[in-house]
């Protein structure tokens, strides 16, 4: 990575808690693929054209305006036809002050998002409205905004449900959550623990942070972001850095560099440099960028201008990347490795959400060449929405009657 071999560990730490490393990174590690070096990939960059074709088909079938809208956590809060956060505010929320509101939607969203992880293939969720077992993201979804409204984070859930208390989430365990995704033996939910532990540990840095969460309270978030603006605007990699400051504790076991927990970010040998102590890292920040996609919208409500939005990268989890292998364009060398259960840390887990990185952002290029788009009509966040996501799950649908990934991920509830 040019320049950080003049820099100390901590300051080469803190380099790679930035947008602009996780796209310089994972752009390193295309171009090893590219020149054929990459240990674990091979690329047929030839069906890339393909991949794009489908990822039009699917943003067309979703959005035949062609106007859609960021791949947040706002998304999943609809099932069968009920949006279920609108109708909240609709009923609950219409005479709350703009600054309180957003308080409470950055709640939600923190929340949810943390708690998004991959589920696993045996969980669901019961929506209480349709009657219906709703699984994986969108079923995560029901059951954190249903917990929410329900006061479940709150020190007074009778007087004060909507809002997120450091107090009760430092309390919390995994038969506390357990109860509120309903799962159980015979509804394993992958990763309970380590949810329980995150929102734990997010308890503790709310209480330890006043500054950040003023009043030990979750939504205080959003005074922050306010006061971090600069003539009411905040860039997008601004909000993703005020996000890793605030979350940066909550992150179990990770490496560190000089110091600094690394939070999402991962060794790859083969791309280190002598001389230079961030060159063998490959950040992703998955969790904390989706977060900052779905901060957005309640801080442009509130009246803060959020700008450079393709400034972000895109989301380096199983469905992008799986759409990549599934569509041909991402060859493991060692084929064995598709029957196998991997861990985060491994280098062909790390290589293949590097290599979803970056080639997102050529699939996002040649969609707005096809479809007559720019940057600013179609930015990445809304390729994703219409959009690889989808198409990722989709495709692996077609490939395997469960609809997992290609490639089986080990989670702790933290990363996927």
């Amino acid at each position: 990575m040019t320049g950080i071999a003049r820099l100390s560990e901590g300051q080469a730490a803190r380099l790679l808690q930035t947008a602009g490393a996780i796209r310089q990174q994972a752009q390193r590690v295309l171009a090893r693929a590219e020149a054929g070096q990459l240990s674990s990939f091979t690329l047929d960059l030839d069906a890339l054209d393909g991949v794009v074709s489908r990822v039009i088909a699917t943003t067309r079938a979703d959005y035949p305006d062609l106007s859609v809208p960021l791949h947040a956590r706002w998304r999943h809060f609809t099932h069968a036809g009920h949006d279920r956060w609108a109708a909240v505010r609709a009923s609950q929320l219409a005479e709350v002050p703009p600054a309180e509101l957003c308080r409470i939607e950055i709640e939600l969203a923190l929340v949810s998002v943390l708690l998004d992880a991959g589920a696993g293939p045996d969980w669901a969720y019961h929506d209480r409205i349709t009657g219906s077992r709703v699984a994986r993201s969108e079923g995560l979804a029901l059951a954190s905004v249903n917990m929410y409204v329900d006061g479940r984070f709150s020190a007074d859930p009778n007087a004060a449900p909507l809002r997120v208390d450091g107090a009760v989430l430092r309390a919390m365990t995994a038969e506390v959550l357990g109860a509120g995704f309903r799962a159980g033996p015979d509804n394993p939910l992958a990763g309970l623990d380590g949810r329980a532990s995150l929102l734990a540990a997010l308890g503790q840095a709310i209480t330890a942070q006043p500054t950040v969460f003023p009043g030990d309270r979750l939504g205080g978030f959003a005074d922050h972001c306010m006061a971090a603006a600069t003539d009411g605007a905040l860039a997008a990699p601004q909000v993703l850095a005020l996000v890793l400051a605030a979350l940066g504790p909550i992150w179990p076991g990770r490496a560190q560099l000089g110091g600094v927990s690394l939070g999402d970010c991962w060794a790859l040998p083969e791309l280190a440099e002598a001389n230079d102590p961030a060159s063998g890292w490959v950040p992703f920040h998955k969790l904390s960028q989706w977060l900052t996609y779905s901060l957005v919208e309640p801080l442009r409500r509130v009246g803060l201008a959020v700008h450079d939005l393709d400034g972000l990268t895109g989301l380096a989890e199983y469905r992008n990347g799986g759409l990549l292998i599934d569509g041909g364009v991402l060859i493991p060398r060692d084929p064995a490795v598709l029957g196998r259960v991997l861990t985060p840390d491994d280098p062909v887990i790390v290589s293949w959400r590097a290599l979803t990185v970056a080639l997102l952002d050529r699939i996002a290029a040649s969609m707005r060449e096809r479809l007559g788009l720019s940057a600013d009509t179609l930015p990445l966040g809304a390729v994703l929405q219409g959009g690889t996501w989808m198409a990722g799950r989709l495709i692996a649908r077609e490939q395997r009657a469960d609809g997992s990934p290609p490639l089986n991920i080990a989670s702790d509830g933290t990363v996927f």
